[in-house]
């Protein structure tokens, strides 16, 4: 529970009465959840929920088993094993979601790899190949690649047969992507480093990165544009290192850019549906194969959730946190 906006301080594990599923939603007894930078801000009190999810229960992402039906579900049973994403509430132990949100969790996934998956990489591959088209051949950018969602954009990159950049302020991180399979990296320490980044796209590749996927924003989002090829898509997922930038028109206007953005936690039900349909379409079998797999940097039990949220804000996780509710 969120109990006022502040630091981690402020998160109290308490006793309430599990919600009960409305038509259309399913009872789901929470095995584990990811932790999301979404949480930490909305602990801080600037990003609440939105309407009709809990102001107090941070959790936008779960794993677990499907406990009560509710009226009208259909195709789903007691028992099976899901995750998806929500709104809000999923750090409890029991969360009600609606049916069309779910996707069954892959045999070969432990609890923990389970709710690594949902936010990340239902993100990384709405983003990258329902809204930026991206397509085998081509180059992609990630910054912030030693997060959550950055390494399932560089898992599902590579899995698609497209030639995967990163940035990071830790060489560490660089080193590690690398590892994973990433071509090459930037080490940008400071804001000041983002200068080399055109020289960065043009050496690395024939003309520029084809899509950039910018999970930092603020200056990252500028200064992507000269590192980009003809008719280069930007997908701008995340504002941590600031929500305004500066855009060159001129280079936008030459190469032809396009600049796109993208929120799940926003959508209505019929966008989160669509979104988790295509995950569960297109990445679930390559989870389920082996394929691709989430990284995990640390879990932890319910009851140390401040402590995992202060791993979160030292900035140095390499993928993701997790939470264990039982």
């Amino acid at each position: 529970m969120i109990t006022r906006p502040g630091g981690a301080e402020v998160l109290e594990v308490q006793e309430r009465e599990a919600p009960k599923p409305g038509a259309g939603e399913v009872l789901i007894r929470v095995k584990a959840s990811g932790l999301n930078r979404a949480d930490v801000l909305q602990r801080q009190g600037k990003y609440p929920a939105p309407p009709g999810y809990p102001q107090d229960i941070p959790g936008i992402e779960f794993a677990g088993e499907i406990a009560e039906l509710g009226q009208g579900v259909a195709g789903w049973q007691r028992g099976e094993r899901v995750f998806g994403i929500t709104g809000g509430g999923a750090h409890a132990q029991m969360i009600a979601a609606h049916h069309s949100s779910l996707a069954p969790v892959p045999g070969n996934l432990s609890w923990t790899q389970a709710a690594a998956v949902p936010e990340a990489f239902i993100t990384a591959h709405d983003a990258l190949f329902t809204q930026a088209g991206l397509r085998r051949g081509e180059s992609l950018l990630v910054h912030a690649i030693g997060s959550g969602v950055g390494l399932a954009a560089l898992a599902l990159g590579l899995a698609s047969g497209v030639k995967v950049f990163g940035t990071s302020r830790t060489q560490d991180k660089l080193d590690r992507a690398r590892s994973l399979g990433m071509s090459d990296g930037l080490w940008l320490p400071e804001e000041s480093a983002l200068a080399k980044l055109a020289k960065f796209g043009k050496h690395a590749t024939a003309g520029g990165f084809d899509v950039v996927f910018d999970l930092a924003g603020g200056p990252y989002a500028g200064a992507s544009l000269a590192a980009m090829a003809m008719h280069g898509r930007l997908m701008a997922v995340g504002a941590v290192a600031g929500a305004t930038t500066t855009v060159d028109l001129r280079v936008l206007l030459h190469h032809r850019l396009r600049i796109l953005g993208t929120m799940l936690r926003g959508r209505n039900l019929e966008e989160k549906a669509a979104a988790t349909h295509a995950f569960a379409r297109d990445v679930a079998p390559q989870l389920g194969s082996g394929k691709i797999q989430p990284v995990i940097d640390a879990e932890f039990p319910l009851e140390h959730v401040a402590e995992a949220h202060r791993r979160m804000e030292s900035d140095a996780s390499f993928g993701k946190i997790v939470l264990q509710m039982d």
